[in-house]
């Protein structure tokens, strides 16, 4: 079913089963974007018809851009038995972070929502398009929100609504379910118990002494030109909507001129024999492609009975147009020159490629910051339902986290200037080692010794 669809039929069962008013408008307006962000993710955008075609940039750039993010990641639970038993779980969500970062980046958001199964912790990974916000506190936290589950059987189509609402310290969970042979609607209410693949669970769960969802979210933290008030995340590729059409568009271009400006041989149909079997001529050596059969009259200005169609191809200008597009699409999604565009055209100054870069970085590391808090989140909702099932003994969780900052910072440079600062006392071996060799003071300190005790030992000998 449709975003937006699903939205209208969400309000009106919320309505249906709340004695309060639910509004969902500022998710009406933003349902169409999101759908247009999942077309263009999938290479379908509205614009791609006739001879226009996709060049794949909009997953290029979710690509790119949680490549970035999750490069080199590392992150850990530690401080307790507690923390002892979550860490294999959040060490399965770190081996697929990338591709689902991904999802939330072209999309604008993305949830992680453990639950328990006989194997310990799971955890389900819901896209936007699944995922409709119903409210938010101040600090943008999810106060209320539903998740769908959908599956065909029979020609039935089954969908499930879980409603996860935090009021007064008070989890509540809701599920409902509907039955229906239409996509494009719910249907008709049904007991959970009437469908086997849910009648375990509950039709409604309360926890109390809950402040917040036991979920993570993450959100792309860029500002919503669609709808300033609204607090849902928005796709990267939000504000290059038109570059992109664009972009595509010349792409086409560039395809078409190769394919209208492909060799051919004009030939006249009486020097070439027909097949009676097939009722169709036979071009020689079977070039059925090069030759292009035309009926010519006699006279004194015919034109010769064999003509090649072979024009310059006008590459080298059409490529330059879609280049410098590609640069207005990377200026827009703030990703570095050359990241998409040909990296031997941009950037002819140091400055220039600093600046550049710096765009890159100051996105990639607001993202980082926001998939940190929503794994912190994640984290406290695992520990949420390890104390409700009674999983582990209670206790301190520390998570740590990593993140790689190579996009502006060339490792291999800052350690060359480190060693000359070392070289001329600027700087001291124990700060050398506690910075590249990630050590404390103490261990780089007890290093350090021991190598001049060798040294010493190897004098004395």
């Amino acid at each position: 079913m449709r975003y937006s669809n699903m939205v209208t039929q969400i309000g009106k069962v919320l309505n249906k089963h709340s004695d309060n008013p639910v509004d969902l408008s500022y998710l009406t307006v933003m349902s169409g974007h999101i759908e247009l962000w999942n077309a263009m993710y999938k290479g379908k955008a509205p614009w791609i018809k006739g001879e226009t075609e996709s060049c794949n940039l909009p997953a290029s750039i979710s690509q790119e851009i949680a490549r970035l993010v999750t490069l080199e990641l590392k992150s850990e639970c530690t401080g307790s038995e507690r923390a002892e038993y979550i860490e294999p779980y959040y060490k399965k969500v770190l081996e697929s972070l990338r591709r689902y970062v991904e999802y939330g980046c072209a999309k604008g958001s993305l949830v992680f929502k453990p639950y328990i199964t006989s194997n310990g912790i799971a955890v389900q990974y819901i896209q936007a398009d699944c995922f409709f916000p119903v409210s938010f506190d101040d600090s943008g936290n999810v106060t209320d929100c539903i998740f769908t589950e959908q599956f065909r059987k029979n020609k039935k189509i089954y969908t499930r609504l879980e409603r996860n609402t935090i009021e007064n310290d008070e989890l509540t969970i809701t599920n409902l379910v509907f039955v229906s042979t239409n996509p494009e609607i719910l249907g008709t209410e049904v007991p959970i118990s009437y469908v086997d693949k849910w009648n375990m669970l509950e039709s409604e769960l309360k926890f109390k002494n809950v402040d917040k969802l036991p979920i993570g979210f993450f959100k792309v933290p860029l500002a919503n030109i669609i709808d300033s008030t609204s607090p849902i995340g928005v796709s990267v590729y939000s504000k290059a909507v038109d570059s992109i059409k664009i972009a595509d568009e010349r792409y086409s271009q560039i395809d078409w001129e190769y394919v209208s400006k492909e060799a051919a041989i004009h030939i006249a149909e009486s020097l070439l024999k027909r097949n009676e079997n097939t009722d169709k001529f036979e071009y020689p050596g079977g070039k059925d492609r090069l030759y292009r059969t035309l009926d010519y009259s006699s006279g004194a200005v015919d034109k010769p009975f064999i003509d090649t169609y072979s024009p310059d191809i006008r590459d080298q200008s059409l490529y330059n147009g879609f280049n410098n597009q590609l640069k207005r699409v990377e200026f827009d999604c703030n990703l570095a020159y050359g990241t998409l565009s040909d990296p031997n055209n941009v950037d002819k100054t140091a400055e220039e490629i600093k600046t550049s870069k710096q765009r890159s970085y100051s996105m990639v590391s607001d993202t980082q910051n926001a998939l940190q808090n929503a794994l912190e989140d994640l984290i406290k909702a695992m520990d949420f339902w390890t104390s409700i099932y009674g999983l582990a003994p209670e206790g301190e969780i520390n998570t740590s986290f990593e993140w790689d900052d190579s996009i502006v910072v060339d490792s291999e440079k800052a350690r060359q200037t480190d060693r000359a600062d070392v070289a001329m006392g600027a700087m001291s071996l124990v700060e050398y080692r506690m910075k590249w060799y990630g050590e404390t003071e103490e261990v780089a300190t007890q290093k350090l010794a021991g190598q001049q005790d060798d040294d010493t030992s190897g004098d004395d000998e």
